[in-house]
């Protein structure tokens, strides 16, 4: 196992080298000079190529690259140039709210989906299972900016229980805290537990048609305890990996739902970054994100050895 990790962890920098790229390409393809941007409208044709100067945008992109991303490898992500402090600075002071917003999503989700798509897979073609699939399909289409002003509309416009927006620090006053997460959170986490649910119901169907689960139920064992300890422990490795999937999604969906809620996270900052044509922001952003993904989807193969014991990691 500690072979495997470490194989696994040296992919890292090619992985992230590759993103890099991508991200570096696209961002100096896009129309528009950041120099002129940041040197304003009244600037002269002098004072822009001075700050092209200063920015290192005169030095060829190769250049720009590998300077970019050498301190990407050192964990420098540069600086920002409209904040006028370090991109790692800038992210983490807003990654309380995106950090906190993921979770709550993430365990929303979870708890939404696993007894739904268990329940389904139970009493499935039932008017039960056709109901459940029907909104866990809704929550994969709706579009989650459009859902979240569905829920302001309702639970904070017209219902009035929660506020529309703003964030409140946890350790400030953690009960306006919640109040203030809950729609974010729910807005985010739909659509991820109606994906969720449809593969958790998927897999417990395979895994209830089964040898050795007709077998527990002629021991006499009861339904409640053949699902649960059972069939879905042998379900959850799919789930696993949508799960680790998903957490991409959670993040860049965080964009939207933190500009829609007035969230000061990692995805405010971005659209903000991209307004402003703060590149080094943008860039530095997209590799953190990379970085997490990469981490977590190891993180989910290690549980799969402790969830199915059946599964080894040899040193090939």
């Amino acid at each position: 196992m500690t072979a495997y990790i470490l194989r696994r962890l040296s992919l890292l920098v090619p992985v992230l080298l590759i993103v890099g790229v991508l991200v570096f390409s696209l961002i100096h393809l896009t129309p528009g000079d950041p120099a002129a941007i940041i040197a304003g409208e009244d600037a002269t044709t002098e004072q822009i190529a001075d700050m092209r100067e200063r920015l290192g945008l005169n030095d060829p992109i190769h250049i720009q690259f590998f300077r970019w991303f050498g301190g990407v490898v050192r964990l420098d992500l540069g600086d920002s140039i409209f904040l006028r402090q370090p991109v790692t600075e800038a992210l983490l002071d807003r990654v309380q709210p995106t950090g906190l917003l993921t979770l709550y999503s993430l365990t929303l989700a979870i708890l939404i989906a696993v007894p739904a798509g268990v329940i389904a897979a139970v009493r499935r073609n039932s008017w039960v299972d056709r109901a459940l699939m029907v909104v866990s399909i809704s929550g994969a289409a709706i579009p989650t900016f459009f859902f979240g002003i569905l829920l302001i509309l309702l639970f904070a416009v017209i219902l009035r229980w929660l506020p529309s927006g703003g964030y409140v620090d946890i350790g400030e006053d953690p009960i306006r805290h919640v109040k203030s997460m809950i729609l974010p959170a729910l807005a985010l986490g739909f659509s991820t537990a109606g994906l969720l649910a449809r593969m958790v119901r998927s897999t417990m169907l395979d895994v209830l048609r089964e040898d050795y689960i007709r077998t527990a139920f002629a021991k006499g064992l009861s339904q409640k305890t053949v699902v649960l300890l059972h069939a879905l422990r042998n379900a959850a490795i799919p789930a696993m990996t949508v799960l680790g999937v998903s957490l991409a999604n959670l993040l860049g969906g965080s964009v939207v739902v933190e500009t829609v809620f007035n969230l000061p996270g990692m995805g405010r900052l971005v659209v903000e970054s991209v307004a402003r044509r703060d590149f080094p922001v943008i860039q530095g952003t997209v590799m953190v994100i990379a970085m997490i993904q990469v981490i977590v989807m190891l993180l989910v193969d290690v549980l799969y050895v402790y969830v199915d014991p059946r599964v080894r990691y040899g040193a090939d």
